[in-house]
């Protein structure tokens, strides 16, 4: 795993607290899915991701959930690009279940996605 540039800034586990899941969840959640997909599509752009891999990913649905905030947000990948989700997908091809802390960690390099799964802090299905 390549150090992360934030080597002074570590972000510490956490959990939010409760009334922030309760209001994430009467909120809308399609903005989430906007800006997954649009912070995709630049890393891809960027040639941050892999294309060989991207291939494996068409036509496949994604839902990310932070536990911790009552988000989430479901998108897929269609014609080379990360397209959001309006409608949840009863089953997704793939989904990811985290609270806030660990997604940070992951976003930052500080902590790694097989280390978090492994811990159970992590959830991956599909």
């Amino acid at each position: 795993m390549t150090p992360s540039p934030f080597k002074s800034f570590a972000i510490p586990r956490f959990t939010l607290p409760t009334f922030v899941s309760a209001v994430g969840n009467r909120l809308p959640q399609w903005p989430h899915a906007l800006v997954l997909s649009a912070g995709l599509n630049a890393a891809r752009k960027m040639k941050l991701l892999p294309e060989d891999s991207l291939a494996l990913l068409e036509g496949r649905t994604f839902r990310v959930d932070v536990q911790d905030t009552g988000g989430y947000a479901c998108i897929t990948y269609r014609d080379g690009l990360f397209r959001p989700l309006f409608t949840p997908p009863a089953t997704p091809d793939l989904a990811f279940s985290a609270k806030l802390s660990a997604f940070l960690q992951i976003a930052l390099r500080q902590e790694d996605p097989d280390t978090l799964f492994f811990n159970r802090e992590l959830m991956i299905e599909g």
